[in-house]
């Protein structure tokens, strides 16, 4: 009988301790799920900032042309 106990507390520890490791690798995989998930997030945030950039820089030298144009316009 003894030895039965003792088998059954030997199984019930190492099924927690099984059940600790699974638990730390799926807390592991979801904190590297994220970091990776941040990762893109800024990624496309930087390409959202270049192209808003680059549309502003556009925008400016649209202006500057039409400055030109009315300058040389009233040249004439």
């Amino acid at each position: 009988m003894k030895k039965l106990v003792l088998l059954l507390v030997s199984i019930f520890a190492l099924s927690l301790y099984s059940c600790r490791e699974t638990t730390q690798e799926k807390t592991e995989d979801a904190v590297e799920a994220i970091g990776e998930d941040i990762e893109d997030n800024v990624n496309k945030a930087g390409d959202k900032v270049k192209e808003g950039a680059k549309k502003v820089e556009e925008g400016a030298e649209k202006v500057e042309r039409e400055i030109d144009e009315e300058i040389h316009e009233d040249d004439n």
